[in-house]
């Protein structure tokens, strides 16, 4: 059983104690969301410096060195665009936690310039940003985090030497489940950006449809292709990481098929995404990877809103990245071993920040963050096509199929593509 992925799971969630000229500078760009969270737990550091914190918002910026100046008595530089960040040559390491569509255009802009990267999920906007972004990391010989935490979390870890053990036989099939009560936007007009607001930049590489649009911006933008990946990408890329990891399959899937469609009536409002989606992923050695999505359910599965299932030879575990994991043995389904613990944050960062420091792989290194990302986008094309698909792990192309090929990659708005190759 190939397991490689279990054994770099544990994070480093200690304070390294450290003098100011021994600590890693880091910029962060990003900061409405998640990024945010980061700089909360970058601040608890005594090896870390914020030294700039980026965003195309100057209110949201301002907002996040408050954060840091509260915490640490000092201001961090305030900056609206990351091209000044990755110029920057005392930064050691920057967080992206833009959205989508911007991770791989400045994460190996940011390689090329010298920079470390902890790069959120999903770590690739399409297909073949993912493989440019393995390139990128053996080119220039970066360290990149992808910001699946669970990969950090010490209930993974014990989740993986229970699997190792065989305890449960062979695992032959894994299933994903990502459940939430969503609310959309209802349609307005075009307006002109809010002040302090760089828009172009935001934009960057998306081709622009119209003007300024409050729905395609702060807190919604995940529910348009141009700028995010819907469900599968926004939030079932960390269960879809999961199974990927508790199947233990290193290659891509050989055969796709996917279904979507919008069934929930109350769920008015703009996305372009399906309100549910289920997609089966059948691999080489003849393992299968089941994913779902629910945006219209008003309850979780096993309890829990997000969730895995194992399914081996003899027995079953059931997994879920809020720190749960319990095993059930054999046709009368008796209870094995079990955990509640953490669900990898900060643990994930601090991984990060020793690796930087270590050049050893982190937990999730570019090459995890593609095979798992791969998932999102070979789901989504598969539900856009409309049929059963057949890939080739090697090529990393459909076979016989242009039109699903065409969707691998995209158009990227000038000066902000990406080089192919690398």
């Amino acid at each position: 059983m190939k397991r490689r992925d279990f054994l770099s799971l544990a994070g480093t969630a200690g304070v390294i104690s450290a003098a100011p000229g021994d600590r890693v500078s880091v910029a962060v760009i990003g900061v409405n969301g998640i990024g945010h969270n980061h700089i909360r737990n970058f601040v608890k550091r005594s090896d870390v410096l914020i030294a700039t914190i980026c965003d195309i918002d100057q209110s949201v910026a301002e907002r996040a060195g408050q954060t840091v100046l509260k915490a640490t008595g000092r201001t961090p530089k305030l900056e609206g665009d990351f091209r000044r960040v990755i110029e920057d040559k005392s930064i050691d390491a920057v967080v992206i936690a833009t959205p989508h569509h911007w991770h791989v255009p400045m994460a190996i802009r940011a390689m090329q310039a010298g920079k470390d990267v902890y790069l959120e999920k999903p770590a690739s906007h399409v297909f073949r940003e993912g493989r440019l972004l393995v390139d990128a990391v053996r080119k220039y010989n970066r360290i990149l985090q992808h910001g699946t935490q669970m990969r950090s979390s010490e209930v993974t870890a014990k989740a993986g030497q229970v699997l190792s053990s065989g305890l449960i036989g062979s695992v032959r099939m894994s299933k994903a489940w990502n459940c939430q009560r969503h609310k959309h936007r209802a349609p307005v007009p075009d307006t002109s950006a809010p002040s302090g607001v760089n828009y172009d930049l935001w934009l960057g590489p998306a081709l622009p449809k119209g003007g300024f649009n409050s729905n395609r911006f702060h807190g919604n933008w995940n529910w348009y292709r141009d700028f995010g990946n819907g469900d599968i990408g926004g939030d079932g890329v960390h269960d879809l990481d999961m199974a990927r990891w508790g199947l233990g399959v290193t290659t891509h899937p050989v055969r796709i098929t996917a279904h979507g469609s919008r069934v929930d009536s109350t769920l008015t409002g703009e996305r372009e995404f399906p309100d549910n989606m289920t997609v089966a992923y059948h691999y080489e050695e003849g393992k299968v990877l089941l994913y779902e999505d629910r945006a219209w359910t008003p309850y979780g599965v096993y309890g829990f809103d997000s969730v895995n299932a194992f399914y081996g030879t003899e027995g079953y575990m059931i997994f879920t990245r809020r720190g749960y994991f319990q095993v059930y043995l054999g046709a009368k389904e008796e209870k094995g071993p079990g955990m509640r613990g953490g669900n990898g944050h900060p643990e994930h960062l601090y991984n990060f920040i020793e690796s930087v420091r270590t050049r050893k792989q982190p937990a999730a290194n570019a090459e995890v963050a593609h095979l798992s990302c791969a998932l999102v986008h070979l789901g989504e094309i598969g539900y856009r096509v409309g049929r059963v698909l057949r890939f080739d792990p090697k090529s990393e192309k459909f076979l016989d199929d242009r039109e699903a090929d065409s969707l691998l990659t995209k158009k990227y708005r000038e000066p902000w593509g990406v080089p192919d190759p690398v």
